[in-house]
């Protein structure tokens, strides 16, 4: 049975780890704020970069991009993103489950290579021998992922127009709300997204004269929607984690005040008895 001591030593501890959770649930609904601003901005380049590359795709139906060539998925590449910081619930290992999933969706492949992004899905990475791990880009490693995503972006674009691999997919965990993060698999590369649909009459306009031509524009921007898009999956991403964080963190809260419940009664019976001993010590004293 716990002494007095005891438990007031537990109670001091399960305020004090209460008091940790709380400050860690702020900041990360602070970076969240951060991260999901930095998001939106990101939104409307995007989507400008795929009317425009829509527009022209339609109107030069016959031309196919390099980068929008499928082939059989022989050599495949798959971009996991994670995160760098622990805390955050079963987060990382949600993603290292969808990328093996992916894995097993290409039993049949020569190779498939791995880009763990984030220190706690490196380690998930590392307990699996059979996941052949790439290098990250230096910048990647140093924290600056606007730049991190663009050489990462380039030296994928190479390798695919080289025939050096023919399929990658991206895995990250897509934020639809605080409460609910969905683990994702998106198609990379070949890039088909819904550039070839027809676009609505009222985006239409009229007839352009392009310079130098169509398929010169075409190719200067599936570079740059290639680009973005990785940037902008690795922001949703992190917004995804600072959910999962904040809900990982509530929790911890809530148990602890549970806890903290069960300890103070736990304490105020044992004092009681305590307190109930001594008064029937002095009254059997005095009878004495």
């Amino acid at each position: 049975m716990s002494t007095s001591r005891e438990l007031k030593r537990r109670i001091g501890s399960v305020n004090s780890s209460q008091k940790i959770t709380g400050a860690m649930k702020m900041i990360a609904s602070a970076r969240l704020r951060r991260v999901e601003t930095a998001l939106h901005h990101t939104r409307p380049y995007l989507e400008e970069l795929q009317r425009i590359l829509q527009r022209v795709a339609v109107q030069e139906r016959e031309y196919l991009s390099p980068l929008a060539v499928e082939r059989e998925a022989r050599r495949v590449v798959l971009v996991v993103f994670g995160s760098d910081d622990g805390l955050c619930g079963s987060f990382n290992v949600m993603l290292y489950k969808k990328m093996v999933e992916a894995r097993s969706a290409y039993a049949g492949a020569e190779s498939v290579k791995v880009y763990p992004i984030g220190r706690k899905i490196q380690a998930e990475m590392r307990k699996n021998s059979t996941v052949e791990i790439m290098p990250l880009p230096e910048a990647i490693q140093q924290k600056d992922y606007a730049t991190g995503m663009l050489t990462l972006a380039d030296d994928l674009i190479g390798q695919f127009l080289h025939g050096e691999i023919d399929r990658v997919e991206i895995i990250y965990a897509h934020f639809k709300s605080i409460g609910t993060q969905v683990m994702t698999r998106l198609p990379f590369l070949p890039w088909k997204g819904a550039l070839m649909n027809e676009p609505a009459p009222s985006e239409r306009g009229g007839e352009y004269i392009y310079e130098p031509d169509q398929e010169a524009i075409i190719e200067m921007l599936y570079p740059l929607v290639l680009r973005a898009t990785l940037f902008r999956t690795l922001l949703e991403n992190q917004v995804s984690e600072q959910a999962a964080r904040i809900l990982s963190m509530q929790m911890a809260n809530d148990n602890a005040t549970k806890l903290l419940k069960s300890l103070q009664l736990e304490y105020n019976k044992l004092r009681q008895q305590n307190i109930t001993a001594e008064l029937l010590d002095i009254v059997g004293g005095t009878i004495e």
